[in-house]
């Protein structure tokens, strides 16, 4: 998968990219980043073209033998319509201005159906890790293509995508970078539709869906307002954002350490620090010793000496992954902190915060379980204007600080993975307006735990991009959280199965979407199970109901009831193909009887839609569950080989 790097580096690159209009920078008209060589344009609706020129200038944009004209705004930017297409090509696209002759020509562009897939890790997941050897080498055919996002996070929405997307036709050359479920998805749907097909790839590992919607949708949800606004501060005066943030995490640090007033001594650049111990350079940990019993503070402190025109250059401090949190100073002034031990530390500074000579960098680190490290130790540095750096190499000295037990701080709003709609700032908004076929979602791990948000987040975001793309029947499919973790010998509260419930709440309320369940392809050592075929196949089974109207069920077995019947509970399904039927056993495991919050296991007996939970009926059940853990352990399928959804019923 591709590196997970910090907020600062897309945040710059954005900045740059977008820190003058691009009509300011070049007099040809050109279309938006998103539109390359080899790309792939919805068929059979009005295919919108935008990009930047002049302002006031006229543009023409052909496709085949279409044409159609615009003119550029006061801000530059022009947006056209050309007429639907059924699906064909190649064909080239092309962009001119008053001039006449094309400005921007893009070749072996296809129509056909365009995929837009999105989520953490688990869709980031690429093609080269998945399970099947066979998969590669058999990876031809130049009528289905893909682009993926940079990882980019801006705390507003971007115009457009940093650079030109790499649209690429599927080859065992290519193939391995792509998003393994997008990808099998549209090998799938390949085959019984017979049309060009192409898939967009914006996903980050380990982000949360807040990341992923828009300011004007999250506001509308309580609790995102205040935060919200310290993003789009952070977006028009980042050093007072800063500055600000920095103010937030001292006041809960004299909350949670008695000693934090007296070692905020520790940041400035001359407190004397001789009598510390040094920290060994080999691999970032504290001495054996030091780590033993450790639950608490290090100060960590290095200096580094600068040329005039380095520190005049210098831009931002990378320092790797922490673990797990982090303050960071530079000359006695706060520059940024992190919450999450496997993000990068890179923090962007104003000019100004370094100086020629010496200048001191002091860090606050909790470390935890006899644990804290600064890994990818040889990556520290002092990042330049120009892209170069100057080397952290040393030495640090560190002091232990209080023991404060698991004390958390949390997170500043703009801080990926936790951030809030900076991702689709970054990497949907410069999207919008391209036409789609459908999209697909596939996160949830890092909201695990907040079932009682979920659901409406989820909602909120299917709303949110169909908005953004301008197709309020947009179809939407979500991969529902497949198994990880311990599994279970008694019954007990899951976070992982609460969600679950509450993504299939939300897409069992939105006429326009569909659930694909995995529960029979996780992995509970390993929270990315590599079986990504078979869930991009169920993904394509939705789309076939859903988004090109073939008959069929919206998803495999649903519970829609449980009832008394005599002795016994009955659960009744929907959406059964061929019947139920249960694997390697004479019952049906996973389904639970509760009194309250009091539960218990019963095995089911399967009657053809429904299964009968033998003795169950006692007058203080009042809810079945069934798959109810992190990760559990199931044998309940229909004919089509589709696991029966997990789920939570009252018994009536």
């Amino acid at each position: 998968m591709r590196s997970v790097m910090g907020w600062a580096a897309g945040l710059t690159a954005a900045l740059l990219a977008g820190s003058a209009p691009a009509w300011a920078q070049a007099t040809a008209p050109s279309l938006a980043n998103i539109f390359g060589d080899h790309a792939v344009l919805q068929r059979d609706r009005p295919i919108t073209v935008c990009g930047d020129a002049t302002p006031g200038e006229k543009v023409t944009v052909r496709l085949a033998d279409r044409s159609v004209t615009a003119v550029a705004g006061k801000d530059g930017k022009w947006r056209a319509t050309l007429p639907a297409m059924p699906a064909g090509g190649p064909y080239t696209l092309s962009v001119g201005g008053t001039a006449g002759a094309p400005a921007q020509q893009l070749s072996d562009v296809l129509v056909g159906d365009v995929f837009l897939c999105g989520g953490q890790s688990n869709m980031e997941f690429q093609v080269s890790h998945a399970t099947g050897l066979e998969v590669i080498p058999s990876a031809n055919d130049a009528q289905l293509r893909f682009t993926t996002i940079p990882d980019v996070s801006v705390p507003a929405p971007a115009a457009d995508l940093p650079a030109r997307a790499q649209w690429k036709a599927v080859s065992p050359e290519t193939v391995s970078d792509a998003s393994a479920v997008c990808y099998f998805m549209a090998r799938s749907l390949r085959t019984t539709e017979q049309v060009p097909m192409g898939f967009i790839a914006s996903e980050w590992g380990g982000t949360r869906i807040e990341s992923w919607i828009s300011a004007p949708s999250l506001g509308k949800l309580p609790g995102f307002t205040d935060r919200l606004s310290t993003v789009a501060t952070f977006g028009s005066d980042p050093a007072a954002a800063v500055a600000r943030e920095g103010a937030r995490r001292e006041a809960i640090w004299d909350g949670v350490d008695p000693a934090a007033k007296k070692e905020r001594a520790f940041r400035a650049a001359t407190f004397d620090d001789s009598g510390w111990a040094t920290l060994p350079a080999d691999d970032g940990q504290l001495p054996a010793a030091d780590r033993a019993g450790l639950e608490g503070v290090v100060w960590l402190r290095t200096t580094i000496d600068l040329t005039p025109e380095q520190a005049a250059a210098a831009r931002r401090i990378q320092l790797g992954p922490i673990g797990k949190f982090d303050e960071t100073y530079i000359n006695g002034r706060y520059v940024g902190g992190g919450s999450v031990d496997w993000v990068w530390r890179n923090y962007e500074f104003p000019s100004g915060t370094l100086k020629a000579g010496r200048n001191v960098v002091a860090v606050r680190v909790v470390g935890a379980n006899g644990r804290m490290a600064i890994t990818n130790t040889g990556n520290r540095a002092i990042g330049l204007s120009d892209g170069g750096t100057v080397p952290l190499n040393g030495p640090w000295r560190y002091r232990i600080g209080s023991r404060i037990g698991n004390a958390q701080v949390p997170p500043a709003p703009w801080e990926v993975p936790n951030s809030l709609t900076t991702l689709y700032n970054g990497m949907i908004a410069p999207l919008a307006g391209y036409g789609l076929k459908l999209a697909a979602w596939y996160q949830g791990e890092s909201n695990a735990g907040e079932a009682g948000a979920y659901r409406g987040l989820l909602t909120t975001l299917m709303a949110d991009w169909r908005r953004t793309f301008a197709q309020p029947d947009l179809p939407f499919f979500v991969v529902q959280l497949t198994a990880f973790g311990k599994p279970q010998t008694v019954p007990v509260d899951s976070g992982w199965a609460a969600l679950r419930q509450a993504q299939a709440e939300a897409v069992a309320a939105d006429a326009h979407a569909g659930l694909g369940v995995t529960l029979d392809v996780g992995d509970r050592f390993d929270i990315h199970p590599a079986q990504k075929k078979v869930v991009g196949e169920r993904l394509a089974r939705l789309a076939r109901v859903v988004a090109y109207r073939q008959p069929g069920f919206r998803g495999g077995p649903e519970a829609v009831e449980a009832v008394r019947q005599g002795s016994d509970i009955v659960v009744r399904f929907r959406n059964v193909t061929g019947g139920l039927q249960r694997y390697g056993g004479a019952s049906a495991i996973g389904f639970e009887r509760c009194a309250g919050t009091t539960c218990s296991f019963v095995d089911g007996t399967v009657q053809g839609d429904a299964i009968v939970l033998p003795g169950a009926n006692r007058p203080e059940v009042t809810t079945i569950r069934y798959a109810w853990s992190d990760a559990p352990f199931v044998n309940l399928f229909d004919g089509a080989d589709l696991p029966a959804a997990p789920f939570t019923l009252p018994v009536r």
